[in-house]
């Protein structure tokens, strides 16, 4: 595939820096510039040798990029798209690493114009919870999916060219359409990173939190790790995919009153039965990650 020779990555941090370092191990980049609010993230990313040129203005940064990748919060991507729509060459290629599609895509309808076709919606499934440039390495992607939600109107080059790079970076391409990418992650993403926040907000507030955190274990640990992710990238997510995450809330209410009622009830054969169910779901999840 062809060397992309200028690629700008808005907002580098551990999706988009990443990103700029699997392919610079492969090759396929020559300069990367990194675009960011202010200067501490990006002199670390310059340290850190994921970027060669830092900027403040995505506008000025995009002059003669091959490829854009918006790895910005979701809820800066407007502005961001706005601004650099009238500076992005004839050839440009876009892309973004949001966790929601539909509202991305319809930004994108809004603001991108007549650099529309060129624009391949991406979602990388390698999240963590660490924040900023320091948290960007190499072999992120390596045995990772990448969901690709393409519009009618996506040239196929762009397609092809974004799936090549994705597959440089070790990834699994994946393809679906947008409305049904936020669905499935407002199951299996969006939800328990709203039910982590709020046990852990829940138990910040009792009187004897102290007590409560100074026992909590390995369990809570666990159950709680997605807490630490960066805040205003979720609250983004979670207002982006509100209408599904809405529908994920009240079945999960639901099932707590289910758990409720066999509480209430000392149903231990429906407890065991439901736990029985999950355990074996979950490790046959677990076995195709192997």
């Amino acid at each position: 595939m062809n060397k992309i020779n200028k690629l700008v990555v808005i907002g580098v941090g551990l999706i988009g820096g990443s990103f700029a370092l699997s392919l610079r191990r492969e090759g396929l980049v020559g300069r990367v510039v990194g675009v960011g609010r202010g200067m501490a993230n990006l002199e670390r990313a310059l340290g850190l040798g994921i970027i060669d040129e830092a900027c403040t203005d995505a506008a000025q940064a995009v002059d003669g990029a091959d490829l854009v990748i918006l790895a910005c919060p979701v809820g800066q991507m407007p502005a961001q798209m706005q601004a650099i729509a009238p500076h992005l060459s004839d050839t440009a290629l876009i892309s973004d690493v949001g966790s929601t599609k539909q509202d991305v895509v319809a930004m994108a309808r809004e603001h991108l114009g007549r650099h529309l076709p060129r624009f391949v919606p991406a979602h990388p499934i390698a999240g963590a919870e660490q924040s900023g440039a320091q948290a960007a390495r190499f072999g992120l992607y390596e045995g990772k999916n990448v969901v690709l939600t393409p519009l009618p109107e996506t040239d196929p080059f762009a397609i092809e060219t974004l799936n090549d790079l994705w597959l440089a970076c070790g990834a699994r391409i994946n393809t679906m359409s947008p409305a049904a990418h936020d669905a499935v992650f407002a199951a299996v993403s969006h939800l328990p990173h709203l039910l982590a926040f709020a046990l852990v907000d829940e138990i910040a507030h009792k009187p004897n939190s102290k007590q409560c955190f100074h026992f909590a274990a390995s369990g809570f640990r666990d159950f709680t790790r997605i807490a630490s992710s960066h805040p205003e990238m979720w609250r983004d997510i979670s207002l982006a995919n509100r209408d599904a995450l809405i529908t994920e809330l009240a079945e999960y209410q639901a099932q707590l009153q289910r758990v409720q009622a066999m509480l209430e009830h000392r149903d231990a054969e429906g407890l065991q039965q439901m736990f029985d169910i999950a355990r074996t779901a979950r490790n046959a999840w677990l076995d195709t990650l192997k």
